[in-house]
Order: C-alpha cells, then structure tokens, then sequence
C-alpha cells in the first residue's frame, strides 16, 4: 500500500488500469474513449498507462466511445470509459443498449450540467437523467471513494446474480481536479480482490444472435430480470463491502450513510460532495441544542427505501437537498425519497448549487432553520447561494 496526492480523475484512471490489468489472465480488458470537461484528464491518463492485454480506443465521439465497450465486453474483456454532461446526453442510446446486454460495463460519470448555456460545472442532473437505463449509480464524497468504488464495481458488476455496468459518479471539480492523498493498493491485492471475468454470454464460436427483435413478451420477461438482479445488488453489495474490508483494511460506505442521526429530530439528506458540508452545519446545529443529523445518499440505483426509512428512525423534519432540477417537478431526489418518509415527518426539498454554486455549511444551517420553521411543506424551492 502506498500514498498517492491524486485528483479524483487520475483516481479513477488508476483504479481502471488496475483493474484492466487484474483481467490479463482471462479476455484482458478494452476501453473506448473521447474526451469532455471535466474528465478528459481522467481517460487521458489511462491512454498512457500501459496495461497488459489491453486496449484503449481513441474514437470520434461518446456514442462511439460505449459502442467500443458494448464490443469489448460482448468478447468477454472488462471494459471502462468515462464521460460528463452533453457527452452522456449523446451516448444514452448505448447506455441503454449496455444495460440491455447485461454487460458489466464501469463508467466513471464527472457531474457537470447540462447545456446550452454551456457550463461546465457540477450538477447531478446529468447522470440522473439516466436513472431508468438498467445502470447501477453510486455517488461518492472525496477521492478515496472514487478510486475504491471502481476497483468494487467490475466485482459487484461482474457477479453473476448481477451482470449489470455501473456509474460511478463525482462532483466536477470538487472532486474530478482537486487534489487529496489516497491510499493505492499494489497490483497483486488488486488481482486477488477481482476474480477473472468470465462472461457466460460472451462471443463466441458458439453462434449467439445480438439486437434482435424482442416480441412483447419477452421484452417483458428481460425487464423482469433486470429488475430481479437490481433488487438482488444491495445483499451482493454488503457481500463485495466484507471482501473489499478483508482485501484493502477499509470499508466500502454503506448504501445509505447516517451522520448523528440516534435521536436526530431534524434531517439533511444529500448526495455526492454535499453530504461533508452537511456534516459540518449538523454540528453547529447541535452546538445551538438543535438535534440534527444527515443522511448521505450514496446509492441512487437501486434507490435504498427501506434503508432511507429505517435510519430516519423518528425524525420529525426532513431537508431533502437536491444539485438538480427536474423542471415541472422540483429535485429528483426529493421526489423519488419523500413518500419513503411517510406521513410521520414534515419533508421539504430544496434545489442548490445548481450549475456548480458553492454550496456552504451556512447554506445548509439556513436550512435548517428555515425547516424548523415551518408549519407544513411547501413546494420545492431553489435557493440561491451565490
């Protein structure tokens, strides 16, 4: 194990090349890739490590670059690319096609928002937008996060009770350029840790017919298993959380992670890099005998009900924060987590940072006040924070 100061794209990189490399015993491992703000440091970088048995392809656009993956994992090679924004917005078709395939894909996802107006900046809005593909997404809250959720995703991707791609998320630039010391694992811990994939639907001799026409029966006969291997992912998870512990001597984060939350009255609920901040206003707030806590959303798909409503234990007031807006609705995170709060908890969401506003600890503290305030929900509300 060493230490590395590493931004969050040179992690994932890293962790790519890592695992690439763990595969070169099996179908090896294949890349395609095209470069957007924020990531093009993160593929540039893989482009120049070598890994043995790989192969990263330099292709003209997005779509291309899942095309070139969609072909690599059908042939049975772990396969990873990277993308944000306007370029996921055009590569959708293939995110889709991916997940219709049952490929165990890993994509590393740097929030940025959407354009035009062109921003290059954070929002989740761009990932959310492919809530519904067939994709596992899980979002992290510093470096050390991003590097560890890739080397876990090709494991928990590659199960066969799975057999689903991941989308590893961060925050543009608070996370994709800033620099923070990791911990790196050498290369034989990494090779222990990943077992060598072994597609069962993988091209072959055996003639195997691809993108055919589905009847409506069996489109829903495929649905169906997706959605049986999505609800399978948390107990698989929890399984790929004890060997990821027994191999690296750390703990992935749970689906859901609660901060002071025993006998929390009043509750942040964030994702991504907003949940270290909130960590920090639930203290002040408990410094004004205010009984906060915060939950921080790790895995949006599939979304942890049950979890979310368990560590609400018996909180009263529920501050949903969302970094997007689903236009005609309000955050989408709100929307899909307040009914799992019942009628027990007065749930109220708000929408910040949206196109990459600094989100600060008094920011949150403002909510919090403003929730204790309140007599009843309201609509969602955008707050400004510049």
């Amino acid at each position: 194990m060493t230490q590395e100061l590493l931004t969050a794209n040179h992690a994932a990189a890293t962790a790519a090349v890592m695992a690439g490399r763990a595969n070169r015993t099996a179908r090896g491992f294949g890349s395609g890739v095209y470069p957007i703000t924020p990531q093009s440091e993160s593929i540039e970088l893989l482009s120049q490590l070598d890994i043995e048995k790989g192969t990263v392809v330099r292709v003209e656009s997005e779509h291309s670059a899942m095309a070139v993956c969609i072909g690599c994992s059908m042939a049975g090679a772990r396969s990873y690319t990277a993308s944000s924004s306007n370029g996921l917005a055009y590569m959708v078709e293939n995110v889709y096609a991916a997940a219709l395939a049952r490929l165990p894909i890993v994509m590393m996802a740097v929030n940025r928002t959407l354009g035009p107006p062109w921003n290059i900046w954070a929002d989740h809005g761009d990932t959310l937008m492919l809530r519904d593909t067939g994709w596992l997404q899980l979002y992290c809250e510093d470096n050390q996060e991003v590097f560890d959720s890739i080397v876990a995703a090709f494991r928990l991707a590659e199960d066969r009770r799975i057999m689903l791609p991941v989308m590893v998320n961060l925050d543009a630039f608070v996370l994709s350029h800033t620099l923070m010391q990791i911990d790196l694992p050498d290369q034989q811990t990494v090779d222990a840790f990943l077992p060598t994939l072994d597609l069962p639907h993988r091209l072959s001799d055996k003639p195997r017919v691809i993108g055919q026409l589905d009847l409506p029966h069996d489109a829903e006969v495929h649905r169906q298993q997706m959605a049986d291997a999505m609800a399978r992912v948390p107990e698989v998870y929890g399984e790929v959380q004890d060997a990821f512990e027994a191999s690296f001597g750390r703990r992935l984060a749970d689906p859901v992670v609660p901060y002071r939350m025993e006998d929390a009255e009043v509750v942040l609920v964030s994702m991504g890099t907003i949940a270290s901040t909130a960590r920090e206003a639930v203290d002040v707030a408990r410094s004004r005998g205010i009984r906060a806590g915060a939950l921080r959303v790790r895995m949006f798909r599939p979304l942890p009900v049950a979890l979310f409503g368990k560590l609400l234990g018996d909180a009263k007031r529920v501050a949903i924060v969302d970094r997007d807006i689903s236009p005609g609705l309000g955050g989408v995170l709100w929307s899909e987590l307040s009914a799992a709060a019942g009628s027990r908890a007065l749930v109220q969401g708000y929408m910040m940072g949206l196109g990459g506003g600094d989100i600060r600890p008094s920011h949150l503290e403002g909510l919090i006040d403003d929730i204790m305030g309140r007599e009843g929900a309201g609509e969602p509300s955008i707050v400004e924070v510049s």
